[in-house]
């Protein structure tokens, strides 16, 4: 049939939504409306149309679930609002603890005659086992897909998410929110994960170990194609807002709670988990519990857990935040599986700090659906109580259904004659002597020539947090040490080229950008060199503090050898870091690696460059917000979160993530969330960018 252009236009805009409509039916509601023939038939009209019309292709036509090319890679993206993790309960007496301090946290609050509600009422949801996301729309259109990453920054897999048919490319509202956040879990349902590896299995390629896993690898692909093809769902489990929003009569009302807010997520055209419970008492969440802990069986789909929130928003703002996780809900997780095994045999692990590890290697066992034959067992106190002898039964487990351990030992299946095991009294890499100091349950390897700890050290200058090295990895490091090219962190400088086109899968290119690298980690910031040294207890944390006291390598040296008392100020800096520092510096080898870095070209020291940037918007010397705590909530125009945080504590101040009676003031820019409301309800001043900047930039108090 051929059609005018006004007819075209009519006829691609009439397909494209009766294919979604068709589509929500089928993978959100689980109630098709069409036959699959006729949705094939009508989708290829579509295909057809667009691809003679490209000018009529929209975001969120069913055509633009596949994605196009594969991408080059992933690009880093901030999160508009934190992906928390939440606290988690392992036994119903954790759980009821946590319901007392909630309650206890919210009665004041209950009690006042302004409050909605006087009844804390909980949401209990399953916790499904995938991996989280965080959707954007803007105008209703999803306009980016992120994982959760730290919490703060993910990853941008928009085109990857887009070939999930239970996201909505576009709400399903009359009047859309300007914009919303949605956080969900993707997941690989049980028969597809099946399917998979029977397909996988069928061509040779390696197995997945578990729907997680697979779901996880899936959404790194480059490819939307090769998503697509493993049919990923996702549950929508909560939203966020603008303040200000308010909706048309045909659209649900803004959510003022969690149940609220799973029923609005359902009209906006996502799918949520159906086995969510309003609960009244903490009986009811046991039982939701204890209920799930069987019925889950039968689910297909994963779940380790069950989720427990308060369910009003009020409420949740009131209760607040931990530096990691909301205080108003719990992660309640079930059992982990436990296993028995045989012991293979009793190897050792030494650290970059010379710790030395046992580790069990065991027959190989399923454990939360991945195999498992190693488990560490931490130091020569745990090898003692546990009692391990040579060809034990042991009992395993995932501790947090995440890492492996020894449970206990069935000493009843014990060999007479087997022999006890215990940590040997040398090194297993270099064989010198162990030490055990009184004060600590490590046993260490004090030898700095060792090649294990020179591997760790190595490993650890290179790393994210340090130097950022990109293309030193474990297997050239352990290449380099080997052949004894490198002996020392300097001598990573001292490398060319040729040498490292020498090496085992190394070609030109990959070697010229190393080098590079290299040269382009001298000019990191001094606190990121001091972390890159490894002193043991000096996290980022810690020498982001040190290297502001002491803007040197010879000034710390000092302070730590001969003036301790200088170090007592520094906030978080205690006595077991002061002693750490003190025993590192006097030692002879690591004064000659202060010498050779400096050798090779670092200044560890701040930069002139730093000291710039640090002075930005105030003096250095001037500590003028000395006791005042901030709390920045949505986002700023000229600074970016780190950034602000970073001058408010160049000037003195604190940055917390939680707003509490002794905030000073809360920092609001746009599209601020609960912390304003809480801000509020407290008293808190509240103050914009702005004011923020006059504030960092006064010489003295007002």
């Amino acid at each position: 049939m051929t059609y005018s252009s006004s007819k075209i236009a009519e006829r691609t805009a009439n397909l494209r939504n009766l294919l979604t409509q068709a589509g929500h039916a089928y993978y959100v509601l689980d109630r098709p409306v069409m036959e699959d023939a006729v949705y094939d038939r009508l989708y290829r009209e579509l295909i057809d149309l667009e691809r003679k019309n490209p000018s009529l292709i929209t975001p969120d036509s069913p055509s633009q679930r596949l994605g196009g090319s594969p991408a080059q890679g992933f690009t880093s993206v901030n999160h508009r609002l934190p992906l928390l993790s939440l606290d988690n309960a392992f036994t119903i007496e954790e759980l009821t603890a946590w319901f007392a301090r909630v309650k206890k946290l919210l009665q004041k609050k209950l009690s006042d005659p302004s409050t909605t509600s006087h009844a804390m009422e909980m949401v209990g949801e399953l916790k499904i086992d995938g991996n989280a996301l965080s959707l954007s729309y803007s105008e209703g259109l999803l306009v980016r897909a992120a994982t959760r990453g730290d919490g703060t920054t993910g990853e941008e897999i928009t085109a990857n998410v887009r070939t999930i048919n239970s996201i909505p490319l576009r709400l399903h509202l009359n009047k859309p929110p300007s914009w919303l956040e949605v956080r969900g879990e993707a997941f690989i349902p049980n028969e597809t994960f099946a399917a998979i590896n029977a397909e996988r299995k069928k061509r040779g390629d390696s197995l997945f170990a578990n729907p997680r896993n697979a779901c996880a690898g899936t959404l790194r692909q480059l490819d939307p194609q090769v998503v697509s093809s493993r049919q990923l769902e996702f549950f929508a489990y909560t939203m966020h807002l603008p303040d200000d929003w308010g909706s048309d009569s045909d659209d649900p009302k803004p959510p003022t709670g969690q149940w609220q807010a799973l029923q609005w997520l359902q009209k906006a055209g996502f799918k949520v988990n159906p086995n969510a419970e309003l609960m009244n008492d903490l009986d009811a969440i046991k039982a939701f519990f204890d209920n799930w802990e069987t019925g889950r069986q039968s689910l297909p789909y994963a779940t380790d857990g069950v989720v427990v929130k308060v369910n009003e928003f009020n409420l949740q703002s009131f209760a607040g935040f931990t530096q990691k996780a909301p205080r108003w809900a719990i992660a309640l997780k079930y059992p982990a599986e436990e296993v028995p095994s045989k012991l293979v045999q009793l190897s050792y692990q030494v650290g970059r700090t010379g710790v030395v590890t046992p580790v069990a290697e065991f027959e190989p066992v399923l454990l939360a659906g991945t195999s498992v034959c190693r488990a560490t067992l931490h130091n020569a106190s745990r090898l003692k109580a546990l009692d391990l002898h040579s060809g034990d039964t042991i009992v395993v487990r995932k501790a947090g259904e995440i890492i492996p351990e020894v449970l206990r030992v069935l000493t009843d299946l014990r060999d007479p004659t087997a022999e006890r095991l215990h940590l040997p009294p040398r090194c297993p890499e270099c064989a010198s002597k162990l030490v055990q100091e009184s004060k600590e349950a490590a046993t260490r390897c004090i030898n700095n020539g060792c090649p294990a700890i020179l591997r760790g050290a190595l490993r650890h200058w290179v790393g994210k947090g340090a130097m950022d090295v990109d293309g030193l990895g474990a297997k050239l490091i352990e290449q380099l040490v080997q052949k004894g090219l490198v002996n020392s962190i300097a001598n990573l400088y001292e490398l060319n080229e040729a040498l490292l086109e020498s090496l085992e899968n190394m070609g030109g290119k990959s070697s010229k950008k190393i080098i590079a690298a290299l040269n382009a980690s001298k000019s990191q910031p001094w606190h990121r060199q001091l972390f890159g040294l490894g002193i043991n207890h000096v996290g980022e944390t810690n020498a982001k503090a040190l290297a502001k006291a002491f803007p040197n390598a010879s000034l710390l040296a000092k302070a730590a050898c001969e003036s301790k008392e200088l170090m007592q100020p520094i906030h978080g800096i205690g006595t077991e870091i002061t002693e750490s520092l003190h025993q590192w510096f006097v030692h002879p080898a690591n004064q000659k690696l202060i010498e050779e870095l400096h050798r090779v070209g670092f200044s560890l020291a701040t930069t002139t460059h730093e000291k710039i940037n640090q002075k930005h918007l105030i003096n250095e010397a001037d500590n003028h917000l000395n006791g005042c705590k901030f709390v920045l909530t949505g986002t700023m125009l000229s600074l970016s979160r780190q950034k602000a945080q970073t001058l408010i504590e160049q000037a003195g101040g604190e940055v917390s993530s939680s707003v509490s009676k002794k905030t000073t003031y809360v920092v609001v820019g746009e599209n601020a969330g609960g912390k304003l409301k809480k801000a509020q309800v407290l008293g808190i001043q509240v103050i914009d960018e702005e004011k923020l900047l006059e504030l960092l930039a006064k010489t003295h108090p007002n």
